[in-house]
């Protein structure tokens, strides 16, 4: 740590440097400070040897030769002279960050782009204490939903240990990975994406040239060693089977995954076992309290019930893509002019959310029985106010 650092003597060498070089030092800071601080700065802050306090006070002499600063107590108003090593003090925060670049011989630092100016100036005393400033890179800051910046008093932002409830670590650095220049949106609703891209880019490595394989972000996630995994079920279908089901057991979700992946188990796929235990944390906090279903209109009802039609003359085994041909087909001989609002209206009536997975392959892992009831009780449930009213 930084403190033994400090009291075993680590950074004593480059802190009589700073003493050396106080003055050049000062001249560095000043002129940032307003002009309150500026009579009170100094880059040493003495520990108290009486309450072990660290203190804020201004030198009042320097003995170079010594090692020493003295400084006058500010309550009891004592003159004390203190070592700048072994612990005695500490440094304020950009001399500290330049003192620590020099003493360990950093050779590279990352800094949010709202310390640029911090890393400046810390350059500058490395300079002039001999050292070389490491090479940097400046990231940007993240943003809430609305793209407005993240405050930890207005608790807006989303923590590390929130996103591991409901992703994996790996998903996590594939976020921080990429665009670290672009200000990126950091809120709930970026998890599955997030979760889906790391396993796309964890199946595509096996299938890569050498050269790509280096430009895929799981070789640097892990180390240059990625794991194999080839899931047959993606996190948002996952996430649209716990909806679709309503429910949140497992063992009822692995047998939805197996009909659609025959074989698959939680022993032989434990990735997707977890994503299956993540999928329910999330829908149980954030997808089940939003869900609105809507009652379709008449051109939906009618698209609704042809849909729950075809699909009938379909073998329970048909493939997604035979399936996802049937759904376009119903949406264009129901003069949906852009499909997506067909698909929209699926989502909305079908799942309670405004958007999902290819239908296709939803219906191929729920099943097509299911998905024939489930438009069945959706068009029973927009009759049933007009029902009552009669």
């Amino acid at each position: 740590s930084a403190t033994q650092c400090y009291k075993s003597g680590r950074f004593d060498e480059t802190l009589l440097k700073i003493l050396a070089n106080y003055d050049r030092v000062m001249e560095v800071i000043l002129p940032t400070l307003g002009e309150a601080r500026r009579a009170t700065y100094s880059p040493f802050l003495p520990i108290c040897p009486h309450t072990g306090r660290v203190l804020q006070v201004p030198m009042i002499a320097r003995d170079e030769a010594a090692g020493t600063v003295t400084y006058r107590h500010p309550e009891t108003g004592e003159e004390i002279t203190t070592p700048v090593t072994g612990g005695a003090v500490k440094c304020q925060w950009k001399a500290d960050w330049a003192m620590r670049w020099v003493a360990l011989g950093v050779d590279y630092e990352m800094a949010g782009k709202d310390l640029i100016d911090s890393v400046r100036l810390s350059g500058a005393i490395a300079r002039i204490l001999g050292g070389v400033p490491p090479e940097g890179f400046i990231y940007e800051l993240f943003l809430d939903e609305n793209g407005e910046k993240i405050s930890k008093s207005r608790g807006n932002g989303l923590t590390i240990e929130e996103w591991l409830t409901y992703a994996s670590p790996e998903s996590l650095s594939l976020y921080m990975y990429q665009s670290p220049r672009k200000a990126k949106r950091l809120y709930f609703d970026v998890i599955p994406k997030a979760v889906d891209e790391y396993l796309s880019h964890l199946a595509a490595y096996p299938r890569q040239e050498p050269d790509k394989q280096l430009a895929n972000p799981v070789w640097h996630i892990h180390s240059g060693n990625p794991p194999e995994a080839d899931l047959p079920i993606s996190f948002n279908l996952l996430l649209n089977l716990v909806s679709a089901s309503n429910s949140e057991d497992a063992q009822v979700l692995w047998g939805f995954i197996q009909r659609y992946a025959p074989g698959a188990t939680p022993e032989e796929h434990p990735l997707l076992d977890h994503l299956v235990g993540y999928a329910i944390r999330y829908y149980h906090d954030f997808v089940k309290p939003a869900k609105r279903y809507r009652a379709p209109d008449a051109r939906e009802r009618a698209a609704l019930a042809d849909l729950e039609k075809r699909l009938s003359s379909l073998p329970d085994d048909a493939p997604g893509e035979d399936i996802q041909n049937v759904v376009y087909e119903v949406g264009k001989a129901h003069d949906f002019e852009n499909l997506r609002d067909w698909f929209r209206a699926l989502y909305e009536v079908l799942l309670g959310q405004s958007q999902g997975p290819r239908f296709g392959n939803f219906v191929e892992l729920y099943g097509i029985a299911e998905t024939r009831q489930l438009i069945r009780d959706a068009l029973e449930r927009a009759h049933a106010p007009q029902e009552e009213g009669g």
